[in-house]
């Protein structure tokens, strides 16, 4: 995808690299008999693609920078922040990795090549974290790849097909199956022809081999792990928990710790945040103000002068 690939991951808080575990799809995208590629060379081609991006970012004017700095005594800090403010890193994270790396006793027309490949490297590590979702597990004929991608990577094995089929066959009102679930109910009176059974004794098999499908596990892992984000309701009426509609709990927030019933206001709408008056725990009946900080799990009623739209 090219640039395109590059601006999505710009824009990423971060990132889920689907890779072939199996080894049955080359580096082209091709199918190769299982086995036959290694898994690992698609994880390190998109790491240097990625890093080679943000590198040229840093280089294309560095000279230019080293000197202005050397001239009037700016901080490194700043301009560089200044390089990379089109990818929302900011001068804590720039200043983090300098000091991590001991470069802040370097001048910058002293920092090498590998001074600023390394620096790079460890900053996309720190504000575009990686997690592999091993895809086609259920393929391998053994998980060795699997321990070999977790000595590097935060690395989840999945099956990304069999969840697939499980969701269409609950979705048709065959089996009972949440995302997430280890295992599946084929619901009573299910009129299975032998190809669909085929296909969810097969299913079955990917559950006990993977302990799950794996798929909700690596949602989870980069919401609440990686991005430690909090979950939040919110309802119209505190009472019943639901909306207008009656339906219970009809939305879930993902926000980052810390954040306000206010922040929860404006990820609804701008306007519920220009006329907040205050909010209601519907857990504790309690009214709360705009900088009250929210929990996870927390169930908010916003009152507002203005509504939404």
């Amino acid at each position: 995808m090219g640039n395109k690939f590059l601006d999505d991951a710009r824009q990423a808080q971060a990132l889920i690299h689907v890779v072939d575990a199996s080894g049955s799809t080359d580096i082209q995208g091709q199918p190769v008999p299982v086995g036959t590629h290694d898994p690992l060379k698609d994880v390190q081609f998109v790491e240097e693609e990625f890093d080679q991006w943000m590198v040229q970012i840093l280089q294309r004017e560095w000279h230019k920078l080293s000197r202005e700095l050397e001239s009037k005594s700016g901080k490194i800090i700043h301009s560089i922040t200044q390089r990379f403010s089109g990818l929302g890193i900011d001068e804590y994270d720039i200043e983090t990795v300098i000091h991590h790396l001991n470069l802040q006793s370097k001048k910058p027309q002293d920092w090498s090549e590998q001074d600023i490949i390394t620096f790079v490297k460890e900053l996309r590590k720190k504000t575009r974290p990686i997690i592999i979702a091993a895809n086609k597990t259920d393929l391998c004929h053994d998980l060795k790849i699997i321990d070999e991608l977790k000595k590097t990577h935060e690395t989840i094995p999945c099956s990304a097909e069999t969840e697939l089929l499980l969701r269409k066959a609950s979705k048709n009102g065959l089996i009972d199956y949440l995302p997430g679930d280890v295992v599946f109910k084929i619901k009573d009176g299910a009129n299975l022809n032998p190809q669909q059974q085929k296909a969810l004794d097969l299913a079955q098999n990917v559950l006990t081999k993977l302990n799950g499908t794996g798929i909700q596990n690596i949602l989870n892992s980069i919401c609440f792990d990686v991005l430690k984000l909090i979950t939040v309701f919110p309802v119209e009426d505190e009472t019943k928990l639901c909306n207008k509609d009656g339906d219970v709990l009809p939305d879930a927030k993902l926000l980052t710790i810390g954040s306000t019933a206010k922040d929860l206001a404006r990820n609804i709408h701008e306007d519920l945040a220009k006329g907040f008056l205050h909010a209601v725990d519907a857990k504790t009946k309690q009214r709360v103000g705009a900088e009250h900080q929210l929990k996870n799990g927390d169930v908010v009623k916003i009152v507002s002068t203005l509504s939404r739209g």
